[in-house]
C-alpha cells in the first residue's frame, strides 16, 4: 500500500523512465553488456509489479531510442532478440495481471516477426485497465513531433483545417500519446542528467528526478524515493506560487 503522504494528489498520475546504466552495472561484475540487460528487463517486471500495486495508471519506459542504432552492431542484435523473447514471455503475464501494453515509436525498422509480435501482445492487453504499460521502442522526440506535424500538415493539405487556424494544438493531438495524460515525473537512473531525446514535446511540465543508481539496482525502495521527492514539490504550471496555494488549478495551453 502506498505511504502515507504518497496519496492522491500527490501521486502521479503518469511516470516516464530513462533506464540507463545497464552497460556499466554489467562492467563493474565483469559481465557481457547483454547481462546488464537481462537483469534491466527483470527489474522492468519489478517496476511494473510496483506501479500497479501503487495506483499508477500509466507508465512509459525508454527501451530504445532512435539514436541506439548507432551501439555496435551485435549488442543491437542481442536487444532484439531480447525484445523478441520478452514480447513471447511477458504479454501472457501482462495481460493475466490487468496490464495493457503499448509500444510506441517508428516501427518502419523493426523486424517484421518483431512487428508481428507487437501486433499480437497490443491486441491480447488492448482492454486491461490496471496499468498501461508504454515501451518506447526506436523512438525518439524529435521524430514524435515531426510525424505528428507532418498528420497535422496533411489536414491543412486537404483543406480540412485552415493554416492560419493551425496550432499547437493541432501537432499534441497525434503525438503518440496523444489519449493519455503527459508524465507527472520523469526518472533517470544511472547518474545521467538529461533527457536524450525521450518525449520533448511532453516533457513540458514534468517534474525531473535524477538518480545515481543504475537501472539493474533499481527497486522498490529506490522508486518509492523518487516518489516521495514528487509528493514534496509544488507544481505551478506557469502560475506563481500564491496562485498554487490559494488553490486556483486552471491551466491554460
Amino acid at each position: 500500500m502506498p505511504s502515507a503522504d504518497l496519496t492522491p494528489p500527490a501521486m502521479p498520475r503518469h511516470i516516464a523512465v530513462i533506464m540507463d546504466g545497464n552497460g556499466r552495472w554489467a562492467y563493474r561484475r565483469h559481465l557481457p553488456r547483454v547481462a546488464g540487460h537481462r537483469r534491466g528487463a527483470e527489474v522492468v517486471r519489478e517496476m511494473v509489479q510496483s506501479c500497479a500495486d501503487l495506483g499508477i495508471p500509466y507508465l512509459t519506459l525508454f527501451a530504445f531510442s532512435t539514436e541506439n542504432w548507432r551501439r555496435p552492431a551485435i549488442e543491437v542484435r542481442l536487444l532484439m532478440n531480447l525484445f523478441r523473447l520478452l514480447l513471447r514471455r511477458e504479454a501472457r503475464k501482462l495481460h493475466e495481471n490487468g496490464v495493457r501494453l503499448r509500444i510506441i515509436g517508428d516501427r518502419s525498422a523493426l523486424d517484421p516477426e518483431i512487428c508481428q509480435l507487437i501486433d499480437e501482445a497490443e491486441a491480447l492487453t488492448r482492454n486491461n485497465q490496471r496499468l498501461q504499460l508504454n515501451l518506447a521502442v526506436n523512438y525518439g522526440g524529435r521524430w514524435d513531433i515531426a510525424q505528428a506535424a507532418r498528420a497535422a500538415m496533411a489536414a491543412v493539405q486537404a483543406g480540412d483545417l485552415a493554416l492560419e487556424d493551425f496550432s499547437a494544438a493541432h501537432i499534441a493531438r497525434h503525438l503518440c500519446l496523444a489519449d493519455i495524460p503527459e508524465p507527472d515525473l520523469l526518472i533517470r537512473t544511472g547518474g545521467e542528467e538529461r533527457i536524450s531525446n525521450f518525449l520533448l514535446w511532453q516533457l513540458a511540465y514534468t517534474e525531473f528526478y535524477f538518480s545515481d543508481t543504475l537501472w539493474p539496482d533499481f527497486n522498490r525502495a529506490a522508486l518509492e524515493h523518487a516518489l516521495h521527492s514528487f509528493a514534496h514539490r509544488q507544481r505551478r504550471f506557469g502560475r506563481t506560487g500564491d496562485q498554487v496555494l490559494e488553490g486556483d488549478c486552471s491551466v491554460s495551453d
